[in-house]
This record gives structure tokens, C-alpha cells and sequence, in this order.
């Protein structure tokens, strides 16, 4: 009978282990390609119709305004990791300003994935943007989904480092928080089938809410990081 419980118990926790790697590995690849396509390389509107007309464009994301919704933004991808932008603001073609109405004539055809972001940010209120702006076909599902399970794994548990409005502030204004979740509780990722963190003081919800703040900075800092060594890189 003891051995199996034993069983059980080991079955339990391996299927914990792979459900925790899974969401993990959504939500950093979802992180990666919104930090990469923050930092996009400069290119010209006659590129980028080159690009769409070559069907080297797998991913558009613009923002638009004014009356006759002209575009302030406008980026691309060719591949998930490569990705370019127009420098001025708005867009212009030529003498004029670039449009919503020719965008949509440059791309028709294509095979890009088009996404308008709002006007303005932060319309989701405290709740990051990222998970669900992930500018790849059929990504914001699985990062939206697996930062929402998260939360819910968070609130059904009892973390070990801080409880849970410390967590919450971490999910929310610390930005990467589920993912700093995902590998620190409710022991870390890296420890030993038998290792078992000694206890230790857990951060309150005021303690939690000033350590979001560094956290966001942080991620603000990685992300920028990343994305500069990825244009050096891939150019």
C-alpha cells in the first residue's frame, strides 16, 4: 500500500512538473517574440511593399488614428525573429500619409497576420498587454491561456516566497511575474525530486507591490536587452 502511494504521489508530481514546463515555455516564447518585435530595424515603405510582395511578411501590426486613419505605426515580421518598422510618424508615402485603406490594398493576398493594436495602451486596466499581443497567428491564444492558468494555479495554492496579493502585484505591474511563478514555486524548477526549500518569510501584499515595481523595470530593461542583441545578431 505504501509503495502505492509512493507511486501516486511521484505520478501526481510529474504530471505537475510538465503541466508547470508547458505554461512555462508558452509564456517565454510569447515574452521573446513581443520583446523582439519591440525592437525592430529601421526600413522604408518601398521595402517593406518589396517584402509583402515577395511573401517574406508573416506578421503586420500597425496603429492608426485621425480621420482619415493614417498610420503612427507600423511593424513587421520575416519570421517570428526578424523584425522591421517604419521610422517616421505617421507614415508617409511620398508627400502623403500612408493609410489604413492602402495598407489593406498592399496586403491583400498575403498570408500575413494582421494585428491593430488601440490607440492607446494599457486598455486591459492592471492586467499586462503582452500575453495578449503576442503577434503571431493563433500565439495570444496559448499565451493568454497560460498566463490565466497561472493566475489560477496562484490563487489555488499557498506560495512559498510571498502570499497571494504579493503575487498578484507580481502578475500585474511586475509584468513577468507568472513566469517568475512558474519557476520559483512552489519550490524552484531546478530542485531535486527530494529537495524542499527551507521556510522563510513570505512577502506581504505592500512588500509584493514594491517588488512589482522593480520586477517591471527589470522586465522593461531584459526585454530592450534582448532586443538590441537580436538586431546585432540577426541584423
Amino acid at each position: 500500500m505504501t509503495s502505492d502511494l509512493g507511486e501516486v504521489k511521484d505520478g501526481w508530481r510529474i504530471a505537475g512538473l510538465v503541466v508547470r514546463i508547458a505554461l512555462l515555455l508558452i509564456l517565454l516564447a510569447g515574452a521573446l517574440v513581443v520583446a523582439l518585435s519591440f525592437a525592430p530595424s529601421t526600413r522604408t515603405l518601398g521595402e517593406f511593399r518589396a517584402a509583402v510582395a515577395a511573401d517574406r511578411v508573416s506578421a503586420i501590426v500597425y496603429r492608426s488614428g485621425g480621420e482619415q486613419r493614417e498610420l503612427y505605426e507600423l511593424r513587421w515580421s520575416e519570421g517570428p525573429l526578424v523584425w522591421h518598422e517604419i521610422g517616421m510618424v505617421p507614415v508617409r508615402d511620398g508627400s502623403r500619409s500612408y493609410t489604413v485603406v492602402e495598407l489593406t490594398r498592399d496586403i491583400a493576398g498575403g498570408s500575413a497576420n494582421v494585428t491593430q493594436l488601440e490607440s492607446r495602451s494599457g486598455d486591459g486596466g492592471i492586467i499586462p498587454d503582452w500575453p495578449f499581443q503576442v503577434p503571431l497567428r493563433g500565439w495570444v491564444i496559448w499565451t493568454g491561456a497560460a498566463w490565466w492558468v497561472t493566475a489560477l494555479i496562484m490563487l489555488a495554492s499557498v506560495p512559498r516566497l510571498g502570499n497571494r496579493w504579493a503575487w498578484f502585484w507580481l502578475f500585474t505591474v511586475g509584468q513577468i511575474g507568472a513566469i517568475v511563478f512558474l519557476l520559483l514555486e512552489p519550490r524552484p524548477l531546478w530542485s531535486g525530486a527530494g529537495e524542499r526549500p527551507a521556510p522563510r518569510g513570505r512577502l506581504d501584499g505592500g512588500q509584493g507591490c514594491l517588488a512589482s515595481i522593480g520586477l517591471g523595470l527589470l522586465s522593461a530593461a531584459g526585454a530592450a536587452g534582448v532586443g538590441r542583441l537580436a538586431g546585432l545578431v540577426l541584423g
